[in-house]
């Protein structure tokens, strides 16, 4: 799938949601939607979410651009199979990351419906698009080498172990 497919989508998720999240709100929560101590809680908690997401996807893109690459590539292309740092405890680290990104921004909105329903749905959405769309995409790419890969390794890892390295680079 191209970037500017993914990109659109990603657009779509968060600002559709944002939206759709809200007039509904104004309708079926309007004391919830004029409280403004919940939107100062709400926004807390999405800030906090956000630097998570900033700093995972930070972490594990260092990760990949120190072992993912030999030679002369484009930003964010890959051409060696990583499986040194936080991907020695899981196949998506950045994935991991990413997945929380229409939480957090549900949260900035301070939308019930985004955050309760449509949030979730999206996270769904990106664990389908990965397994169905990006996992077949490295399969060629990298092929019995991430078969063994596959093997050893979870798509997603929440030990303690594998959280530290996630937030906390030790390359």
């Amino acid at each position: 799938m191209k970037n500017r497919t993914k990109i659109s989508i990603w657009l779509l998720m968060l600002f559709g949601g944002s939206t759709v999240g809200l007039l509904s709100d104004y309708y079926l929560f309007p004391k919830v939607f004029f409280n403004l101590s919940w939107h100062l809680i709400s926004l807390l908690i999405g800030l906090i979410l956000l630097f998570l997401v900033f700093r995972i996807s930070r972490n594990t893109g260092k990760t990949l651009a120190k072992y993912g690459r030999e030679g002369k590539l484009k930003k964010m292309e890959t051409n060696v199979l990583a499986t040194q740092g936080v991907y020695a405890f899981m196949r998506h680290p950045m994935h991991l990351g990413l997945l929380f990104f229409p939480l957090s921004f549900a949260f900035l909105s301070g939308s019930l419906i985004f955050i309760f329903v449509i949030a979730p749905i999206e996270m769904l959405f990106i664990v389908l698009m990965l397994l169905l769309v990006e996992e077949p995409e490295i399969i060629k790419k990298f092929d019995t080498a991430y078969f063994e890969y596959m093997k050893k390794t979870p798509a997603f890892c929440f030990t303690i172990k594998c959280l530290q390295a996630l937030l906390f680079l030790k390359d």
